[in-house]
């Protein structure tokens, strides 16, 4: 893929949805980020990571198209290699290259539009590493764009989702990178004619006790082993979590979140065993 190939991807539209809803963003400006456009979604990558502080995608439910997967991963041409974690960092053990905006999500539109969009997650940009097992907790991580189009009451059954790997200083270190222990997403929809928002926290913190996960991870760093990740677990949280844990900028998001106001209040985590555990 050629460098000129990019020059005309648009990216993430704020006003998708009609109220404004930017792109989040560090809220402290010390930190160096580059946006980064493709078809239909952005990356907000912090290059000092490796890995994107966040991801921003606009889902069309009425327009979404079948595209074959390829996993054709590549560089993103507009930053050096050196900058991006790539493949080298999956090579030979049990990481995935997990997807940050979901590869079916921007597949909408034109024929032309979803092609270049299926192609444009598989930049190591939209990447973040994650455990390969598969198990509920990351079922139920993958299918909530699904659920939450199926639940849009309004709006012609768009979403923006943003998404992104919680970057904490004492992530696990690997191959050169700090492996992300969480993940984060938050779900923007049009609900009774206001903006509504749903979020979320992905899990794969080692399954120990604090000491013993602490002790385990550092023991595979020394070893040059990738981290001892355990089981996925998925919660609902409030949005204003998301911005505290990460240090984003949401904009209206919190605002807009549908958990009731005593649990936002209390600050309250939900495990989530099934979709129907979801608020919205």
């Amino acid at each position: 893929m050629s460098r000129a190939s990019l020059a005309n991807r648009q990216g993430y539209d704020e006003r998708f949805l009609g109220p404004a809803v930017p792109l989040p963003v560090p809220t402290d400006p010390a930190l160096e980020t580059v946006v980064l456009p493709y078809t239909h979604f952005s990356v907000v990558f912090r290059p000092n990571r490796r890995l994107a502080a966040s991801t921003a995608v606009m889902i069309d439910g009425r327009k979404l198209v079948d595209a074959d997967r390829d996993d054709d991963w590549r560089f993103d041409l507009r930053l050096p290699d050196s900058k991006q974690t790539g493949h080298p960092v999956y090579k030979n053990n049990p990481l995935d290259k997990g997807h940050l905006v979901r590869r079916l999500d921007p597949v909408w539109g034109t024929r032309n539009e979803a092609e270049a969009a299926n192609s444009d997650t598989f930049h190591y940009t939209n990447a973040a590493p994650q455990m390969d097992i598969f198990n509920q907790g990351k079922e139920l991580w993958q299918g909530l764009e699904n659920f939450l189009l199926d639940h849009a009451e309004a709006f012609d059954r768009k979403l923006s989702v943003f998404t992104g790997p919680v970057l904490e200083d004492s992530d696990p270190p690997y191959r050169g990178i700090k492996v992300p222990l969480r993940f984060w997403k938050v779900a923007a929809f049009m609900q009774n004619g206001e903006l509504a928002s749903t979020a979320y926290v992905l899990d794969q913190s080692p399954d120990l006790t604090r000491d013993a996960a602490a002790r385990a991870l550092a023991e595979a760093a020394r070893a040059g082993d990738p981290p001892p990740l355990g089981a996925f677990r998925t919660f609902q949280v409030p949005v204003a979590e998301i911005a505290e844990i990460t240090g984003l900028d949401l904009g209206p998001l919190p605002a807009a979140d549908r958990l009731p106001p005593r649990v936002r209040a209390e600050k309250r985590w939900t495990q989530l065993e099934s979709f129907e555990d979801i608020i919205v």
